[in-house]
């Protein structure tokens, strides 16, 4: 049983070696491909075709993938929609107007303002 996980550990490390090597070289070559010739910049080495990579994925972040937006997996965000929908489905008409009301005056003040702004300019 132990050598099961073993093998699959190894696996798992020879793929990620595999899938970095190939995308530092795709990194590589598409730069050493456009960016020289647009901005007269020199062209990259692989090791620093990696490095830029995991720059990149350190500064913008590791998770995402092909595909996925800012919110992430849909089923990870029906946590909070089911959270929020039972907050408000609680809510008297009343609570529901006074708090429309209250994010209208902390969100919207922008079109408030522009709309006074203008109307005295009139």
């Amino acid at each position: 049983m132990k050598m099961f996980w073993v093998k699959k550990i190894l696996k798992g490390i020879v793929l990620f070696l595999i899938f970095a090597s190939i995308f530092s070289f795709l990194v590589m070559w598409l730069w050493n491909l456009i960016v020289p010739a647009v901005t007269g910049w020199t062209a990259l080495t692989f090791w620093q075709a990696a490095g830029l990579l995991l720059l990149s994925k350190i500064l913008f972040g590791f998770r995402g993938g092909w595909g996925r937006h800012w919110g992430g997996h849909p089923k990870h965000n029906y946590f909070w929609k089911k959270k929020w929908d039972d907050k408000l489905s609680h809510m008297t008409p009343e609570d529901r107007e006074n708090m429309k009301n209250m994010w209208s005056k902390q969100f919207c003040s922008w079109d408030e303002k522009t709309k006074t702004s203008t109307d005295n300019q009139s």
